[in-house]
């Protein structure tokens, strides 16, 4: 039994999980915002955010659907070429699957 099940076991447990998914993906989507205004890769915090949320809240998944769109149309209006939003993509999706990797080696998930 995973940390995630065993908290979901009873309706407090439920509600405490959804909190605590709440302020870590609300946090990391502060810090996207911010950081669309700052240096960093704004976007792709911002998306990190939603994706966390989007785990517990269904609102949040809609709202990253609407997030990707407007990245695309900023990057076609930027003239950002398709084989660099690719290589991104591939870069961000290669990250994951280490992290996903490593999570699940140490036993977090």
């Amino acid at each position: 039994m995973n940390f995630r099940t065993w908290m979901k076991k009873t309706k407090a447990g439920h509600f405490l999980w959804r909190i605590i998914i709440g302020v870590a993906g609300g946090s990391v989507t502060v810090i996207g915002a911010i950081a669309l205004v700052g240096p960093g890769p704004g976007i792709l915090i911002v998306l990190a955010g939603l994706g966390i949320l989007a785990s517990e809240f269904a609102w949040a998944a809609r709202v990253m659907v609407h997030t990707r769109t407007y990245a695309q149309k900023a990057a076609d209006q930027v003239g950002m070429p398709k084989w660099a939003q690719l290589a991104l993509i591939a870069a961000a999706a290669v990250i994951s699957i280490f992290v996903i990797l490593y999570l699940y080696k140490t036993g977090k998930i």
